[in-house]
């Protein structure tokens, strides 16, 4: 370079640039050295000719300048020999970058039956290559697949439909594959692809069809409303909304007896009974269908009526059914002095099938548990079977049944409610049981009690009650009675000077008629207690059996308890008593107390609660025979020897009748104790064949007894064969 700071010359030559300083004779005498971006690593410097090479392959793409530095210095004295200067090597493009469309693979819609050139959507490829630069950025489009339907603008990468009434229900989905290729397209030029996937969304372009022209259900008479006979569709290819419909009954006989609706999910249009089928009335039904889609579209009316007809045709099938009665329910009404045998009234079933099978009648007893009616099997005239009584049951519903004579099992049921009508069966009595007092010191004409009188029956014109004396208290000096004409009636004193000592209770007998026809009476005692009463006239102290008692106690109970009580308290001592004097074990041992063992194998009751429950001592005392007898709980295989047995006298009378007898008073006696095991103790021990094993008992025995069958007993038995055996390892041989 020149001395005024100019770039040095370059040239290319060979793909290398050329660094030459106006100092260099070409005698080697200068010195070239580069710095900067990418010196050394990228490029290198000839320092004595001043070439510069690349040393790898440059991409535009990831820099597309770099700055140098660059000086020539004197060889020798390594100075510079003109000022350092900067020069830029810009990186030429070419095309090696093919175009890209970064946000393939595409997915797009179009309505069906769209016109020519309808967007669909617009693809867009990117080239890497350098725009400003020649040709290598400068992509077109165009589409390798799916012609002829769809078509793509060369610039811009907007698809297009290229026919016309594309239907979706022949094909919903088209596969596109788009092509981008820089240099204008030209030969040489680098490409790229894409695909984009068309859907074709649906319109309402299809009508709904009935697939037949008329369709025929046979229907059981017997099915319930609401039931559903029959389930039609009409077809449409259209889907979503535009597959929506709606179906009405448009004309035919049966109208008003059935009715449809639409599934939402299966858009069937569903035919369901409003009204109950009766094949003895008509046998079947025609029904004109209509199917419709709710959301037409205008641009498609030329197509045809979005609507269809068809025929529906419904066959009613007979079946047996049970009688039915000629009312749901019959409304009776009959006297409670009805006699039995009286009739009440008629129920009429009938067969309603075509047959008409005579019909037979009876009552289901489960509604008439008393029996109180019967009905005649083939009239059904309804009679009494018992009397009736309306106070207890004033109204009684029943239940019919109607079978049919040739088919047992369809019966028919009705409903009867039978009202007793009242008589004046009822006499009248006091309301309730009145607690009546009269002061010692009351005065003539003082009111003691006001009475009222109630009565079962239950009159049209409601109760009357006429109140009177009887005739033998009449003429009484102590009280009289005054009827109040409103079913009330007041007693009052008749003198004065009342004195418990001479007479505490009185009793007033009162007559009550009542005004039924015929009327009925009846007479009650009204009891009336002397009392000593206070200023006010309030009762304080009446007679000592009023006050001492509890109400409704009397005397005689009082005693009874307190016998019961005595009874209780000695059978506890005599218990207590016996138990003390039981004997004591003649053998013990300190180290091992074998008691529990001796009493529990001696004890073939039902354990030690129960053997202590009576003294047995009575029963032991007496000279009777202990029969041998077989044990009730164990029947041992093996008869073994009998223990020797008491002597005694040889009558069992007195024993068996001392059983009985306190037997019989156990039984009787309210207050005995809950003890029910008497007659069983009083033959404890007799029942075992090998009898009882206690030594308390067999000690008072002479005679050596031999043991030697415990061994054979099982494991159970193995403790006391070792204590009575005769074996040298026995405890007591």
């Amino acid at each position: 370079s020149s001395k005024d700071s100019t770039p040095p010359l370059f040239h290319s030559m060979d793909g290398s640039q050329h660094l030459h300083s106006d100092v260099d004779k070409g005698d080697g005498s200068i010195k070239y050295i580069l710095s900067g971006e990418g010196a050394s690593s990228i490029f290198i410097i000839d320092e004595n000719t001043g070439d510069i090479h690349a040393t790898k392959r440059l991409d535009r793409e990831e820099q597309a300048y770099y700055t140098l530095r660059a000086q020539a210095l004197d060889r020798l004295t390594n100075k510079p020999v003109e000022p350092e200067s900067e020069f830029v090597i810009k990186i030429q493009d070419i095309n090696d970058n093919e175009p890209k469309f970064l946000d393939g693979p595409y997915t797009a819609g179009v309505p069906e039956m769209s016109p020519v050139g309808t967007s669909v959507v617009q693809v867009t490829a990117t080239d890497a290559d350098d725009p400003t630069y020649g040709n290598s950025a400068r992509v077109v489009y165009s589409i390798l697949q799916g012609q002829p339907y769809f078509s793509v603008e060369p610039k811009t990468g907007v698809i297009k439909t290229a026919l016309p009434n594309m239907d979706r229900e022949a094909k919903d989905q088209y596969l596109l594959v788009i092509q981008a290729k820089d240099m204008v397209g030209q030969n040489g030029g680098l490409s790229g692809t894409t695909s984009v996937t068309v859907t074709l969304t649906d319109v309402n372009d299809n009508p709904p069809r009935f697939p037949r022209r008329s369709y025929q259900y046979n229907v059981p008479e017997s099915l319930p409303v609401a039931s559903v006979v029959a389930r039609i569709k009409a077809a449409d290819a259209d889907v979503g909304s535009n597959a929506e419909m709606e179906y009405k009954i448009v004309d035919g006989d049966g109208l008003g007896v059935f009715k449809i609706t639409v599934d939402k999910d299966t858009q069937e249009g569903i035919i369901a009974i409003q009204k109950e089928l009766d094949f003895e009335a008509k046998t079947s039904y025609t029904l004109r269908i209509e199917a419709a889609n709710l959301h037409v579209d205008t641009r498609f009316l030329s197509l045809g009526p979005f609507s269809d007809m068809t025929t529906v045709k419904i066959i009613v099938e007979d079946v047996d059914e049970p009688p039915v009665f000629t009312s749901r329910l019959y409304s009776m009404v009959v006297s409670e002095a009805a006699k039995v045998g009286t009739i009440i009234g008629t129920v009429a079933a009938h067969d309603p099938d075509a047959s008409n099978s005579p019909v037979r009648y009876s009552i289901d007893r489960n509604t008439d548990l008393e029996r109180y009616f019967n009905i005649d099997a083939n009239s059904g005239v309804i009679t009494t079977a018992k009397s009736l009584d309306r106070e207890t049951n004033a109204v009684h519903n029943i239940t019919v049944l109607a079978m049919e004579s040739q088919n047992p099992a369809q019966i028919g049921r009705g409903y009867v409610a039978i009202t007793i009508l009242d008589i004046n069966d009822n006499a009248p009595e006091f309301a309730m049981e009145y607690e009546t007092t009269v002061c010692e010191n009351a005065q003539p004409g003082q009111v003691i009690q006001k009475i009222s009188a109630i009565d079962k029956d239950d009159p049209p014109n409601g109760h009357q009650f006429y109140f009177s004396l009887t005739a033998e208290a009449a003429n009484n000096h102590n009280f009289t009675l005054q009827d109040n004409k409103d079913n009330t009636a007041t007693v009052l004193t008749r003198r004065n000077g009342f004195r418990r000592q001479e007479q505490s209770v009185f009793y007033l007998p009162i007559f009550i008629v009542d005004s039924g026809s015929p009327s009925l009476s009846s007479t009650n005692t009204l009891t009336i207690r002397v009392c000593d009463c206070d200023a006010d006239g309030v009762a304080q102290t009446c007679n000592a059996e009023a006050y001492v008692l509890p109400a409704g106690l009397s005397t005689g109970a009082l005693i009874a308890i307190l016998a019961c009580v005595l009874t209780l308290l000695v059978l506890v001592l005599l218990i207590v008593t016996m138990r003390r004097r039981k004997k004591e074990p003649l053998i013990f041992d300190e180290e091992r107390d074998i008691r529990e063992n001796i009493v529990r194998y001696d004890d073939e009751g039902g354990g030690e609660e129960d053997t202590e429950a009576f003294d047995m001592a009575a029963l032991r005392n007496l000279n009777i025979i202990r029969d041998t007898k077989t044990r009730r709980d164990v029947t041992p295989e093996i008869q073994f020897l009998s223990r020797p047995t008491f002597k005694s006298i040889p009558d069992n009378v007195i024993f068996r009748e001392f059983i009985w007898e306190r037997l019989k008073e156990a039984d009787v006696d309210p207050c005995a104790p809950p003890y029910d095991s008497l007659q069983t103790y009083a033959f404890e021990g007799n029942g075992s064949v090998a009898e009882s094993l206690s030594s308390l008992d067999s000690i008072s025995s002479n005679s050596d007894q031999n043991y030697d069958y415990l061994s054979d007993w099982g494991p159970r038995f193995k403790r006391l064969a070792d204590m009575y055996g005769t074996g040298p390892e026995s405890l007591y041989s």
